[in-house]
């Protein structure tokens, strides 16, 4: 298995990118092997050790900066680390792609360049979220931010699979966001998806989901459209960091003496709840591995999201996509 890696992608590219690389390397199961793209004069005096036994170094020119219009970009920059890595995916030459650049760019070119799955009507990104109840997965958190209820079911379809085999989620509980409980509430998109979902035999369908019921334990995945799921995604994002300065702030104020006692606590609650243990977020429906992860991405988010592609791989989660789907066009 080759996995690439996007070494110029991400606020903290190139060091935190490489330095990622070089953890995951002597934890690769035998067989497994990173290309790593990016700017050769800034990316290889930063490696160090045996990386040659485990890794290549292919140059690129370009990067995509993250303010950059996606299909403008993918045009003008065909030597970009994100252009060429989706182009050798698409040829059989890489197994899986790693970035955490410009997630628009990573899509279309992925979208262009891989190709869907079979009965894939459109990709889903699918993100893990960390709950005191267990891990629940959203998708769409970007990819498709005008849907139609098709891409709802199939992301439902999707993130169950992805939840079942990689998450160990035996039964998976999915629900359909919406501004109610009630069969009444949403708009047109959600109430025509829910009755797809309703529908499905093999999903464990339990409703509309309100956002409070992300983390009350509820359910394990959630379905949206791209624009719904990344205003919950960030809004999740800058409510647990808020919460954990404003604990601090508050321990520290009321006795240094506390706050370094309560320091240990505070640390290992974070680190259950921290984006960075799970990687990144697979780009579910496209015909390889995808894995996206977050702009502010550190080393240990890369080396995670290494492993989040090798597991993805094993548990042959695009096959069994292709399988449920076949099934349910069958069956409608």
């Amino acid at each position: 298995m080759r996995v690439g890696v996007d070494a110029m992608g991400g606020d903290h590219a190139p060091g935190e990118i490489v330095k990622g690389v070089l953890e995951a390397l002597p934890t690769l199961p035998e067989g497994v092997e990173v290309v790593l793209f990016g700017d050769q004069a800034q990316v290889e005096p930063l490696l160090s050790g045996d990386w040659q036994k485990r890794m290549t170094l292919v140059h690129c020119s370009q990067s995509i900066g993250m303010n950059e219009s996606p299909v403008n970009a993918l045009r003008q920059k065909r030597d970009s680390t994100i252009f060429q890595m989706a182009v050798r995916a698409g040829e059989g030459e890489l197994d899986a792609v790693v970035s955490a650049g410009h997630t628009g760019a990573m899509v279309a070119a992925c979208q262009m360049k891989m190709r869907l799955l079979e009965g894939v009507n459109r990709p889903g990104i699918a993100v893990v979220i960390p709950t005191f109840h267990g891990p629940v997965t959203i998708c769409d958190v970007g990819a498709v931010v005008q849907c139609k209820p098709v891409n709802l079911h199939q992301f439902a379809q999707m993130a169950t699979i992805y939840a079942r085999r990689v998450l160990n989620i035996q039964k998976p509980r999915a629900a359909l966001m919406s501004i109610g409980e009630e069969d009444a509430k949403g708009n047109e998109l959600v109430k025509h998806a829910r009755e797809l979902m309703k529908s499905d035999p093999n999903l464990n369908f339990v409703g509309n989901a309100e956002g409070r019921d992300v983390f009350n334990g509820r359910l394990e995945v959630i379905t949206c459209d791209g624009f719904v799921g990344n205003v919950i995604l960030k809004l999740t994002e800058g409510l647990a960091e808020g919460l954990f300065k404003t604990i601090g702030r508050e321990i520290a104020a009321e006795s240094m003496e506390l706050a370094r006692q309560f320091e240990p606590v505070v640390r290992k609650i974070w680190s259950k709840h921290d984006y960075s243990e799970f990687g990144g977020a697979p780009l579910l429906g496209v015909d390889g591995i995808c894995i996206i992860c977050h702009g502010s991405s550190d080393h240990r988010a890369i080396k995670n999201a290494i492993r989040v592609a090798i597991e993805y791989a094993n548990q042959n989660v695009n096959q069994r996509i292709i399988e449920e789907l076949a099934q349910s066009a069958a069956g409608s």
